[in-house]
Protein backbone atom coordinates (compact mmCIF):
# COMPACT_ATOMS: atom_id res chain seq x y z
CA UNK A 1 0.00 0.00 0.00
CA UNK A 2 2.88 2.53 0.71
CA UNK A 3 4.76 1.77 -2.26
CA UNK A 4 1.29 2.75 -4.46
CA UNK A 5 1.26 5.70 -2.18
CA UNK A 6 4.62 6.81 -3.04
CA UNK A 7 4.16 5.91 -6.96
CA UNK A 8 0.85 8.00 -7.02
CA UNK A 9 2.74 11.10 -5.17
CA UNK A 10 5.63 10.86 -7.70
CA UNK A 11 3.62 10.36 -11.06
CA UNK A 12 1.63 13.56 -9.30
CA UNK A 13 4.53 15.19 -9.12
CA UNK A 14 6.02 14.61 -12.59
CA UNK A 15 2.74 15.98 -13.92
CA UNK A 16 2.54 18.84 -12.18
CA UNK A 17 6.26 20.08 -12.76
CA UNK A 18 5.73 18.82 -16.65
CA UNK A 19 2.48 21.11 -16.85
CA UNK A 20 3.38 23.66 -14.96
CA UNK A 21 7.04 24.12 -16.49
CA UNK A 22 5.54 23.44 -20.06
CA UNK A 23 2.77 26.51 -19.63
CA UNK A 24 5.42 28.76 -18.23
CA UNK A 25 8.21 27.96 -20.54
CA UNK A 26 5.72 28.28 -23.50
CA UNK A 27 5.04 32.33 -22.21
CA UNK A 28 8.48 32.53 -22.09
CA UNK A 29 9.44 32.12 -25.65
CA UNK A 30 6.57 33.95 -27.01
CA UNK A 31 7.70 37.15 -28.15
CA UNK A 32 6.07 39.36 -25.62
CA UNK A 33 8.52 37.81 -23.14
CA UNK A 34 11.51 39.79 -24.78
CA UNK A 35 10.47 42.92 -23.42
CA UNK A 36 10.51 42.20 -20.11
CA UNK A 37 13.76 39.89 -20.27
CA UNK A 38 15.73 43.17 -22.07
CA UNK A 39 15.17 44.58 -18.37
CA UNK A 40 17.96 41.84 -17.17
CA UNK A 41 20.69 43.29 -19.86
CA UNK A 42 21.13 39.58 -21.09
CA UNK A 43 21.53 38.03 -24.65
CA UNK A 44 17.57 37.25 -25.85
CA UNK A 45 19.68 34.03 -26.66
CA UNK A 46 19.70 33.09 -23.45
CA UNK A 47 16.20 33.22 -22.63
CA UNK A 48 15.37 31.18 -25.51
CA UNK A 49 17.86 28.44 -24.50
CA UNK A 50 16.14 27.98 -21.17
CA UNK A 51 12.67 28.43 -22.09
CA UNK A 52 13.32 25.60 -25.48
CA UNK A 53 15.48 23.66 -22.77
CA UNK A 54 12.64 23.98 -20.14
CA UNK A 55 10.05 22.96 -23.04
CA UNK A 56 12.33 19.99 -24.45
CA UNK A 57 12.20 19.26 -21.00
CA UNK A 58 9.03 19.02 -19.77
CA UNK A 59 7.74 17.60 -22.73
CA UNK A 60 10.16 14.34 -22.64
CA UNK A 61 8.46 14.53 -18.58
CA UNK A 62 5.85 13.97 -19.32
CA UNK A 63 6.47 11.03 -21.79
CA UNK A 64 6.70 7.86 -19.59
CA UNK A 65 9.58 6.23 -21.59
CA UNK A 66 11.41 9.36 -21.30
CA UNK A 67 10.32 10.49 -18.37
CA UNK A 68 13.63 10.19 -16.60
CA UNK A 69 15.69 12.03 -19.19
CA UNK A 70 13.11 15.10 -19.45
CA UNK A 71 13.64 15.07 -15.36
CA UNK A 72 17.59 15.12 -15.89
CA UNK A 73 17.34 17.85 -18.63
CA UNK A 74 15.03 20.25 -16.20
CA UNK A 75 17.28 19.54 -13.34
CA UNK A 76 19.95 21.45 -15.75
CA UNK A 77 18.59 24.03 -17.16
CA UNK A 78 17.18 24.89 -13.89
CA UNK A 79 20.79 24.97 -12.51
CA UNK A 80 21.83 26.62 -15.45
CA UNK A 81 18.96 29.29 -14.80
CA UNK A 82 19.90 29.70 -10.98
CA UNK A 83 23.77 30.46 -12.08
CA UNK A 84 22.32 32.60 -14.47
CA UNK A 85 20.38 34.79 -12.11
CA UNK A 86 22.71 34.56 -9.48
CA UNK A 87 26.03 36.33 -11.75
CA UNK A 88 23.21 39.06 -12.78
CA UNK A 89 22.71 39.66 -8.94
CA UNK A 90 18.96 38.30 -9.14
CA UNK A 91 18.75 36.16 -5.84
CA UNK A 92 15.20 35.86 -5.94
CA UNK A 93 15.82 31.93 -7.28
CA UNK A 94 13.37 29.66 -4.68
CA UNK A 95 11.73 28.25 -7.07
CA UNK A 96 14.14 27.69 -9.02
CA UNK A 97 15.38 25.44 -6.07
CA UNK A 98 12.15 24.09 -5.29
CA UNK A 99 11.83 23.42 -9.24
CA UNK A 100 15.45 21.91 -9.24
CA UNK A 101 15.06 19.54 -6.07
CA UNK A 102 11.79 18.30 -7.64
CA UNK A 103 13.39 17.57 -10.99
CA UNK A 104 16.23 15.86 -9.17
CA UNK A 105 13.75 13.35 -6.90
CA UNK A 106 12.20 12.07 -10.13
CA UNK A 107 15.68 11.74 -12.26
CA UNK A 108 16.77 10.45 -9.50
CA UNK A 109 13.50 8.06 -8.74
CA UNK A 110 12.56 7.48 -12.46
CA UNK A 111 16.55 6.43 -13.55
CA UNK A 112 16.63 3.76 -11.04
CA UNK A 113 13.07 2.25 -11.09
CA UNK A 114 13.14 2.61 -15.00
CA UNK A 115 14.52 0.03 -17.32
CA UNK A 116 15.81 2.88 -19.98
CA UNK A 117 17.37 5.01 -17.31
Amino acid sequence: MRDQRMRAALTGLQWTLGLVILAEAILFVMPGAAHEFSRTHMPNAVRLILGWGEILGAVLLLIPRTSARGAWVLAGIFVFAIVVHMLHGIFNVGNLIIYTASAFVLATERTQGSSIG
